[in-house]
């Protein structure tokens, strides 16, 4: 040793291991936390769901010719089926923490099938509500047919064979832009109002993540319910606002993001929905709107949207098991949880909920929020859902919180979600220009190409494919305008095809982690974390 001494050699630095299961975690997807906490905590993922239940039928029954009594309905008929899908997505499905809720990226193609022609006669104009449930059961029929196309993914395997090949590699963009590619939903949302949507993201970091470690309370009381302290406190500034006068001069979209009655939807003028219907029990049902009407060409926009939405929900289910401290998504599983978000998307069209079913990304970050991946809480949340639903009077005032409130709680959510995806770069060789190219090409151009399909349709009023055949329009411009999807799909398709068969790539992408959950039966944890109740694995086994 030079210089003949005998110090020893000052150890290095080593990398932190990878995790098969997200440590930290309070409870997992098979350790529910004490009642009390599990009813609070499934409460919290209620108020999260509804802002997303809200919203979009807020935005859509307007244009179809719904009042405020339609426009109650469908939120009732879609917080119901929400609540039915969740339950069948825990119970029978891929067995996650996972609501199953409304989703924004059918959005465009019901606004297609809004805007069409034959909805706009003479006695849809003398007579807007005739023209609602004739839209809304265009919209039902479409819904019906596009259900297929998860259905038949899902339960045939097929679904299964083509994310075998998903790696951790390919799984990152999929996953990190199933949350960040959702931005606009975010800091937009909350500059609508910012008098109310700043403080309600400033209070929540502050509360979930400064609190816990200045209080050292040792019940992760702060973090675990943030969601719930930091909604009612802003909540009832907005309402003193409301009630003070604050907006009564202000702009219609001002109004729309800031007041607390902005909808009607609590005893206010000048909108009287609770006084009509909402306050009496009513269930939704079946074909409550009429029956479904069938136009092939919507039907394929339809389908084509729902695989754009089955794409977004794998990301979402990689994301939920991440953060539920399960093992990664056997194949199997993941394709019997997308053929159940068929059967999701069925009932939305039986019931006639105006959207489709796909899961959560909001709900997926509060299990990263909370710590709590409890499969229970999630069911407990579904009680809520059908409950409220049920009840409209009291669904209404939860359902009065303001836009802006609930994208502050977006800017963190949809955070976590992102960042669980960042997350599987633990299994992969960062020092490989094959991983970099991958990595930075499929995530930069999930977000380019989006944004100029984006920008080109807020110009010029129709996406950059513009011909006389809308559903056509929709079957190009709406997965074009997808970050995940982009970034998901060139990720998976560069990741199988370049220098696969070179003997280090299968190392650098991070599969040999994941080799051993390839199947259901090849880790002994798989079935703790993914088996069906009541013993229904005899009948229908996984593989």
């Amino acid at each position: 040793m030079a210089g003949g001494g005998g110090g020893a050699k000052a150890e290095e630095p080593q990398p932190h291991p990878p995790k098969e299961q997200l440590p930290g975690v309070s409870f997992c997807i098979t350790s529910p936390p004490p009642w009390p906490e599990a009813i609070l905590l499934g409460f919290q993922h209620y108020l999260v769901m509804l802002g997303t239940t809200v919203i979009i039928p807020t935005a859509l029954v307007p244009q179809m010719g719904g009042g405020n009594e339609e426009k109650a309905k469908v939120i009732q008929t879609l917080l119901f089926v929400a609540g039915l899908n969740t339950l069948a997505q825990t119970l029978f499905g891929s067995r996650l923490p996972a609501v199953i809720g409304g989703s924004y990226t059918f959005v465009a193609a019901t606004i297609s099938i809004i805007l069409a022609g034959r909805f706009s006669g003479d006695v849809e104009d003398a007579n807007p509500i005739v023209k609602f449930k004739r839209t809304m059961r265009a919209i039902q029929g479409a819904m019906i047919v596009a259900s297929t196309l998860q259905i038949v993914l899902g339960f045939s395997g097929l679904w299964r064979n083509v994310t075998r090949f998903l790696s951790p590699l390919s799984a990152v963009p999929l996953v990190s832009l199933a949350g960040f590619g959702l931005y606009e939903f975010g800091f937009p949302g909350v500059a609508k109002c910012v008098e109310i949507g700043l403080p309600q993201l400033i209070i929540l970091i502050l509360v979930s993540q400064y609190a816990p470690h200045v209080l050292h309370s040792g019940k992760n009381i702060f973090d675990r319910f943030a969601v719930i302290f930091t909604v009612v406190i802003v909540w009832i500034y907005a309402h003193l606002l409301t009630v003070g006068g604050a907006y009564n001069d202000a702009a219609p979209k001002t109004q729309a993001s800031c007041r607390t009655d902005r909808a009607g939807l609590i005893d206010a003028a000048p909108c009287q929905l609770v006084r009509m219907n909402v306050g009496k029990i009513r269930i939704p049902y079946p074909f409550q709107w009429g029956p479904p009407s069938f136009d092939a060409g919507e039907a394929f926009a339809m389908m084509v949207t729902s695989f754009v939405a089955l794409v977004e929900s794998t990301g979402a289910f990689i994301a939920v098991s991440r953060y539920a401290s399960a093992t990664p998504l056997p194949a199997s599983i993941l394709s019997r949880g997308v053929g159940w978000q068929g059967i999701g998307i069925l009932l939305s069209g039986l019931f006639g909920t105006v959207n489709g079913s796909s899961v959560s990304v909001e709900n997926a970050g509060l299990l990263a929020l909370t710590r709590v991946g409890s499969r229970r809480v999630v069911q407990i949340s579904a009680g809520f859902m059908i409950f409220f639903s049920i009840l409209g009077k009291f669904g209404a005032v939860f359902a009065s919180i303001p836009p802006a409130i609930v994208a502050a709680l977006y800017c963190l959510f949809f955070a976590y979600v992102g960042s669980g995806g960042l997350s599987f770069l633990q299994f992969c060789n960062l020092n490989s220009f094959r991983t970099k190219f991958i990595l930075g090409f499929s995530i930069f151009m999930g977000f380019s190409v989006p944004q100029y399909f984006n920008e080109f349709t807020a110009i010029r009023g129709y996406g950059p494919v513009h011909t006389s055949g809308r559903w056509f329009n929709d079957m190009i411009n709406v997965p074009f305008s997808s970050e995940a999807f982009v970034a998901g799909c060139l990720a998976y398709f560069l990741d199988i095809t370049l220098h696969r068969k070179d003997s280090a790539v299968r190392k650098d992408r991070g599969k040999h982690w994941w080799d051993k959950f390839r199947s259901f039966k090849t880790d002994m944890r798989s079935e703790e974390f993914y088996s069906l109740p009541f013993n229904l694995n005899k009948y229908f086994p996984s593989v």
